[in-house]
């Protein structure tokens, strides 16, 4: 039995009540002859379909909104209206000893005004004070390792991250993760999760096979104990596209995007929003080589170019090797010649090593 039907039972009940004991006053009183049993229907009637319009829609709507809302913007604005009742409470005692009216509205005025400029004040500086509190917990007061491991947990718990719909799919984000080197809390909006839902029930069976992949990972995440993951029906007004709605939430929530998108990065840094971008992190920890460096490698295929092999190392990079073309199927010594450094990743030429 839901909530709202309990409520639909309960107006129903009250109003019939109300609607008969109307009937019986306008009887006694004007005597005018009203069908009693008339009246009681008619409130039953309109108590069963208004009753969830005035108690469990309403409170519906407005925990929505609430949803929405980051948790730092809430305790923000919870605080700035408790600070203004405060000084509120504080100066109504002297405006109420003003003369005349005034003394009488101006405690009334004062309060809503010091609760506004209170909410309004600190949203403004929401960033400032979770900044300042972190600072605060993080800091060990006493010099006992207790308190700078409580601090540690609240400057991590503190952190929000925004996952994009590409890094979900990736699914590289789930062993990064899970090594720790994401501290923080890995929020996922509604509308990621949608645009998410929507690739997995794609027509195209490769970003079908993506999207369920996608919804795997989150999966992962979620089971995973050591890795913080919330989703959130946070949502941008007035924006449809789902980078531009992340962009807006990381300068709004002043927290990080993670993704492997290349536009998205390129649009969120021009925009002043920082962006952690996991195929920079996968080229920061691939092997470093330098020019001259021998190493044994499989080459797997032709090149481009002619006479051109090309194989890769065991994080991925891949080699071109000139002349290696008929070293196809086995493995080599190779030199490295040059070492170019894409967009798309780390390149590593060669040629086939004359060393014995």
């Amino acid at each position: 039995m839901s909530i709202e039907f309990i409520f639909r039972l309960i107006g129903m009940t009250v109003l019939a009540v109300l609607g008969g004991y109307a009937g019986v006053e306008i009887e006694e009183f004007n005597g005018m002859q009203l069908s009693v049993p008339l009246l009681v229907l008619t409130g039953a009637l309109v108590g069963l379909i208004l009753t969830p319009y005035v108690t469990t829609r309403p409170m519906r709507t407005f925990r929505s909104l609430l949803g929405r809302i980051a948790a730092e913007t809430l305790f923000a604005g919870l605080v700035g209206l408790v600070s203004g009742l405060i000084v509120a409470a504080l100066l109504s005692s002297p405006l109420s000893m003003l003369p005349g009216l005034i003394g009488n509205i101006a405690p009334f005025l004062g309060v809503l005004l010091f609760a506004y400029l209170g909410v309004a004040l600190f949203l403004m500086r929401q960033g400032d004070i979770m900044g300042m509190l972190s600072a605060v917990f993080s800091r060990n007061g006493n010099g006992g390792q207790e308190n700078g491991s409580n601090g540690a947990n609240w400057s991590k718990m503190n952190r929000t991250i925004l996952l994009d719909t590409s890094v979900i799919i990736d699914g590289r984000i789930a062993d990064i993760a899970r090594t720790g080197f994401l501290p923080g809390t890995l929020l996922i909006p509604r509308f990621v999760l949608n645009e998410l839902q929507y690739v997995a029930d794609s027509p195209d069976g490769l970003r079908r096979q993506r999207g369920r992949r996608g919804m795997d990972v989150l999966a992962t995440l979620q089971k995973d104990p050591n890795v913080m993951v919330r989703i959130s029906d946070i949502d941008v007004d007035g924006v449809r596209e789902v980078d531009s709605k992340l962009v807006v939430l990381g300068k709004q929530l002043k927290c990080p995007v993670l993704t492997n998108d290349f536009n998205l990065n390129k649009v969120a840094e021009l925009q002043g929003v920082t962006v952690l971008n996991i195929n920079d992190l996968a080229n920061a920890v691939k092997s470093v080589v330098l020019p001259g460096e021998i190493m044994h490698i499989n080459i797997i295929q032709e090149g481009k170019e002619r006479d051109q092999g090309v194989g890769y190392m065991e994080d991925g990079t891949m080699v071109v090797v000139e002349n290696g073309r008929e070293e196809i199927g086995e493995y080599a010594d190779v030199s490295v010649t040059k070492v170019l450094q894409t967009a798309a990743g780390r390149m590593i030429f060669a040629r086939i090593s004359t060393i014995d």
